[in-house]
């Protein structure tokens, strides 16, 4: 089955531990439709050691191959993703210095059509797969900037418990109603 170009693609995106793959499931049961999980985060549970170029590399593919098989299941033409291969880009250019030339190739040619940029004001949850407890902010401003080199449409969802969920789905809605 070819790729729907007709279907929404709204991203959950953000630093770690701000509630990505909660929000990402709650908004896909509001709206009626399915969520792309994030690949990277079963693929490192797999992992006997630390990430390598080779990983990066594979979890790229892996988060595009994902992607590609649940979007013929979206529902009421949105899909909601949990991340996108971005999170490959800012993760290498922290641990390698540089990105893949794959990936750097390959993010202009999948956008999104809405991100959500989720804000650090949860507090840190430890997690066996989340490294920098102490670098949030500087994460928060990176997701800025690769988003803003995009030119991507996003909005910045803060709050705590309901009130995130709310403005979550407040965004999704001005972004739809201004289509």
């Amino acid at each position: 089955m070819a790729l729907n170009e007709n279907i929404i693609k709204i991203a959950v995106v953000g630093p770690e531990s701000t509630g990505k793959s909660t929000m990402s499931a709650y908004l896909a049961n509001h709206f009626g439709t399915v969520w792309v999980p994030e690949f990277a985060r079963g693929y490192c549970e797999n992992l006997n050691g630390d990430y390598t170029w080779q990983d990066e590399v594979n979890m790229f593919y892996g988060q595009l191959e994902l992607e590609k098989e649940m979007l013929p299941k979206a529902k009421n033409g949105l899909i909601i993703c949990d991340t996108t291969f971005i999170t490959i880009k800012i993760w290498s250019d922290q641990l390698f210095g540089k990105s893949p030339q794959e990936v750097l190739d390959e993010l202009p040619k999948h956008p999104y059509d809405l991100y959500l940029l989720l804000d650090i004001d949860l507090p840190w949850e430890d997690d066996p797969l989340r490294d920098f407890p102490d670098m949030r902010e500087h994460f928060m401003q990176v997701w800025h900037n690769e988003l803003q080199t995009l030119d991507a449409n996003y909005t910045v969802v803060s709050g705590t418990g309901d009130e995130r969920y709310s403005n979550a789905v407040a965004a999704v809605n001005q972004f739809l109603k201004s289509l």
